[in-house]
Order: structure tokens, then C-alpha cells, then sequence
């Protein structure tokens, strides 16, 4: 069964029906991790931010070996409750083939870009944090969040489309902001 809800004026579907493990994905800065941890206290899930298990905490973002980085994500897919956000496209299939829902987040590179620096250079703690680093803005991020993001939305809402998952998508924080309310999720 595809629960699908990508139209501004359809009501979304009752977030219960997306199941026990929730992947999200979407750009950088769309809000992933804040909606990971609102599912997650929401129906009592635990959340998995996948930047956490990608990067070696106590450092300035340092990625870990590719190794590590796939047995963290294997062994915590396997888990029977999660919601899980992040990307890194080539453990997609393995994450979505484990998941009981798809939510996408989709917004524009300038709405991203700002929330980059607004988080970057005024939130110290925030959900997906990666302990003991010290945010700051770094050219590769921009350069992600400005150029290379902006091609990989068509294959969030693809995987959507093609998963057999019941998804819900979103396009811009004035929707999440709605998916929010009628969920009844807190930030």
C-alpha cells in the first residue's frame, strides 16, 4: 500500500501509517534531524542521525573509516524500531529495503543555505549535533548545500516513487511546519 502526500492542500496521513522504522531523507538542512527526534519522542522510537555514525565524534566533522561507517549503519538497520535520518545514497537501498516508511523533505538551495548558516553560527546544540564539534561554516558545505545538492532532489522523491513505501514529501518548511501541526510532533 503507497500512502502518498505531496499536495499543499491534502491533508497528510496519519503518521502511524509510515510503521516502526522511518527513514528521512532530503537535503542538508531541510530539517531531518529535528523531525527525526520529534517522530522519535512521538511514538517512542528511537532516532539514528547517520552524520553521527559517518563522523568520528570529538573531531571538526572528520569522516570515519568507510567501514566503520557501513557496520554502524548495517547493525542499526537491522534494529526492529527506528527513525533514521540521512542520506549517503549507496546504503539507501539497504535502508529502504529495512524501512516501514519514506518521508522526503524537499526545499529550495537558498532556504537550506540559510538555515546552514543560522544553525552553524548561532545554534550550539541542535538535534544531529556531533559531539564534542564545533560547527563552522566550511566551503565544502557551502559548495554541497549551493551546487552539487540541488541534483540529488529528483532522486529523493525517485526513491519515493519507486520504494513501495508508504511516503509522505514535503516541499519547503512552511509544509513541515504543517506536517508538524498535524502530527502533533514537537520541536
Amino acid at each position: 500500500m503507497t500512502v502518498e502526500s505531496t499536495v499543499t492542500n491534502d491533508a497528510f496521513p496519519p503518521l502511524e501509517s509510515l510503521g516502526h522504522r522511518i527513514m528521512i531523507c532530503g537535503p542538508s538542512n531541510a530539517g531531518k534531524s529535528t523531525l527525526a527526534v520529534a517522530i522519535g519522542k512521538k511514538l517512542g522510537l528511537p532516532f539514528v542521525h547517520l552524520d553521527q555514525f559517518y563522523h568520528l565524534p570529538n573531531t571538526n566533522w572528520v569522516p570515519r573509516p568507510r567501514e566503520e561507517f557501513v557496520r554502524l549503519h548495517d547493525a542499526a538497520i537491522l534494529e526492529d524500531r527506528w527513525v533514521m535520518d540521512g542520506n549517503y545514497s549507496g546504503l539507501m537501498p539497504a535502508r529502504a529495503a529495512r524501512a516501514t516508511g519514506l518521508i522526503v523533505l524537499l526545499d529550495n538551495r537558498y532556504s537550506t543555505f540559510a538555515r546552514y548558516l543560522r544553525r552553524t553560527l548561532f545554534q550550539r546544540e541542535r538535534a544531529g549535533h556531533l559531539e564534542g564539534a564545533r560547527d563552522s561554516i566550511k566551503w565544502n558545505m557551502v559548495h554541497w548545500i549551493l551546487i552539487r545538492a540541488p541534483r540529488k532532489l529528483g532522486s529523493y522523491h525517485a526513491l519515493a516513487e519507486t520504494s513501495g513505501l508508504p511516503f509522505v514529501e514535503t516541499h519547503g518548511m512552511r509544509e513541515v511546519n504543517r506536517l508538524y501541526a498535524e502530527w502533533g510532533l514537537s520541536r
